[in-house]
């Protein structure tokens, strides 16, 4: 089969190879899967420069999120088992993990409903327990998994105020349903959510950058306030001074979704249920604003890794992509 191999860690374009490999053999308690459809996620790029916290032993093939076909025919979404990722024409995964595509999305749409919105439900609900009515503040609004937070934010009954980089960002961030966008690049993110909220601050913040972007939240999260990190993608990792959210009464949350698939697999599968309704519904839908021809994946997940897309990008087969 054709997959793309990981050798040795460094940027995602330089290291990434395409390459003749055989197929995978599920372990116990493992299906095997045709991929359909791989969704490019951050921690693609992370795999590659070995700065994720899980370190497959190489070669690994990328690609943590896909939409593929049992051998029994089932359509299914999974997270791959790495060190085979779903950037192959075959993937392995856990059978207890894997989850019916819901039937209102198409493959590239199924490929991008895991990760970002399991990420983004279990964030503002299990977490934050975001209320209706409330603000809520997402920050890289028009990225993979900030798109994913906007959407759930709206189905939730909140006002979303949806933080991105330059003008384009700013316009899919608006037609993603966000009810005012700050241009970071333009504009003072905390003068501009105070104002937005007569000077109370966000109720919940989402938090998938890091470095500057959660020194803002800190300084516009309102009383009561939760501030939700989810990641790091500006590669800066903040400290926040507990001496302030202790002063201000606000607080800080983490979300790590994995280990819900290793605690909690029931809360997974209800999360699915509930992401699957929505999707019926018409009040989600991941945004896919590329879909790659798999020939063309290691620069997919190389500007990925460069801040350059917004919303998802799907690597399909050639014949699907053609």
């Amino acid at each position: 089969m054709q997959a793309w191999r990981v050798h040795r860690n460094g940027e995602p374009a330089e290291v990434m190879a395409r390459e003749e490999a055989d197929r995978p053999e599920p372990g116990p308690g493992q299906v095997l899967l045709r991929v359909r459809a791989a969704n490019l996620n951050f921690p693609d790029a992370l795999l590659c420069r070995g700065h994720y916290q899980v370190r497959p032993p190489m070669p690994f093939t990328p690609g943590v999120e896909v939409c593929a076909q049992t051998p029994d025919g089932r359509r299914v979404i999974a997270s791959p088992a790495l060190p085979h990722g779903g950037l192959a024409e075959y993937a392995v995964a856990d059978e207890a993990e894997v989850l019916p595509a819901p039937e209102a999305l198409d493959d590239a749409e199924a490929a991008a409903l895991l990760v970002g919105y399991q990420t983004g439900w279990f964030a503002l609900h299990r977490r934050a327990a975001l209320k209706e009515g409330e603000t809520l503040l997402v920050h890289a609004a028009a990225g993979g998994v900030g798109s994913a937070a906007v959407q759930l934010g709206k189905a939730a009954g909140a006002r979303v105020i949806g933080v991105a980089g330059g003008p384009d960002k700013a316009e899919t961030a608006r037609l993603l349903g966000c009810d005012m966008v700050i241009d970071r690049r333009g504009e003072d993110v905390v003068a501009a959510v105070k104002e937005a909220t007569g000077g109370r601050g966000a109720d919940v913040v989402f938090d998938p950058v890091g470095g500057a972007a959660y020194t803002q939240s800190a300084k516009c999260v309102a009383f009561e306030g939760r501030i939700v990190v989810v990641g790091f993608a500006s590669g800066d990792i903040p400290a926040p001074a507990l001496n302030h959210a202790l002063v201000k009464n606000y607080s800080v949350l983490g979300l790590h979704w994995g280990l819900y698939r290793r605690h909690d697999p029931a809360a997974v599968r209800h999360c699915h249920d509930i992401l699957t309704e929505y999707a019926a519904k018409g009040l989600i839908r991941p945004l896919v604003s590329e879909r790659v021809p798999f020939a063309e994946a290691a620069g997919a997940v190389q500007r990925l890794a460069d801040g350059a897309t917004t919303g998802r990008l799907v690597v399909l087969p050639e014949e699907a992509a053609a």
